[in-house]
């Protein structure tokens, strides 16, 4: 099973305390580094303030040189697909192919009126996230030297040039997650390479596994061309005061923790990954919430990690 750092600069980082985190995971031999796409905090008082996503990973992608880098997710509302999809085959290129695109409809209504940013009902921004995903996989695989159109409801492209191209073989992955049971698993089959359960049981995992299964039968597409993975909040101690001292940083009760997350010892965390891969993962996203201890990402390396096989 691969593990992944996942952060959440909003509730308070700065590029300088992502860039760390980013480094240390690569020197602990993680898979990836990964940050959400948000603008205001989610309690607390967000200080210094959000760092935009793509800056932070453009930033990463010439500071880093194994790990790969993305979102989870980037929000459609805050960007048209278009520029979207030259700014991450940008990133792409100034990595050396190591970007990937977790791509979702934007949920955070509060975040949207503080910076302005439009916050169409559910069912429009849910329109407007499947034309994105059709216009930016449209982009990125249209052929060298030929032109792409698009006409949707709310996106339309004339004959663009589709530049720049993504220079990692296969293309820039894309990820799209969720818990839908009908149009998210529709719209993973079409246009994913993986799909993400965010914060859900093994067993519900799961079951979201087994409908997009479903869904890329239903399409013609081989279920095993997709990545399945999870995203689960990381609390683990060596000690029970260590993982006591962890769990107060963030706000969390232990036994609630351990029950949601990969977390408590190192023991409990790989049987937690374990019931995880038996669900059907093969990648996890671990969400760090205390950025700056990163002594924590060392131990899930020596004492997690090498449980996994």
């Amino acid at each position: 099973m691969q593990l992944r750092v996942f952060t959440e600069p909003q509730q308070g980082a700065t590029y300088d305390d992502l860039l760390a985190v980013a480094r240390r995971a690569e020197e602990t031999g993680f898979d990836a580094f990964f940050r959400s796409d948000h603008y205001l905090a989610m309690g607390g008082d967000g200080l210094p303030g959000p760092t935009d996503a793509w800056l932070t990973l453009a930033g990463l992608a010439r500071e880093t040189s194994r790990i790969r880098l993305g979102t989870l997710m980037t929000a459609g509302t805050f960007r048209l697909p278009g520029p979207l999809a030259i700014a991450v085959a940008q990133v792409d290129q100034m990595s050396g192919g190591r970007v990937e695109l977790g791509l979702g409809s934007g949920w955070f209504e509060a975040e949207h009126t503080a910076y302005g940013i439009p916050f169409p009902p559910l069912g429009e921004r849910f329109d407007r996230y499947a034309e994105q995903l059709e216009v930016i996989t449209g982009l990125w695989s249209t052929p060298a030297g030929e032109t792409f159109s698009f006409t949707g409801e709310h996106y339309t492209l004339t004959d663009s040039p589709a530049l720049p191209k993504p220079v990692q073989d296969g293309g820039i992955p894309v990820l799209v997650g969720g818990r839908g049971a009908k149009r998210t698993p529709a719209l993973a089959a079409r246009h994913a390479t993986e799909f993400n359960t965010p914060f859900a049981s093994a067993e519900d995992a799961a079951g979201l596994f087994d409908r997009v299964r479903a869904a890329c039968a239903d399409v013609g597409r081989d279920p095993a061309t997709m990545t399945f993975s999870s995203a689960l909040v990381l609390c683990v101690g060596g000690t029970d005061a260590e993982l006591a001292r962890r769990a107060a940083a963030i706000g969390r009760d232990v036994e609630e923790l351990v029950t949601n997350g990969v977390a408590g010892s190192p023991a409990q965390a790989v049987d937690t990954l374990g019931r995880f891969a038996e669900a059907g993962a093969t990648r996890v996203y671990l969400q760090v919430l205390d950025l700056a201890d990163l002594d924590h990402l060392d131990l899930v390396a020596s004492q997690v990690a090498p449980q996994l096989g």
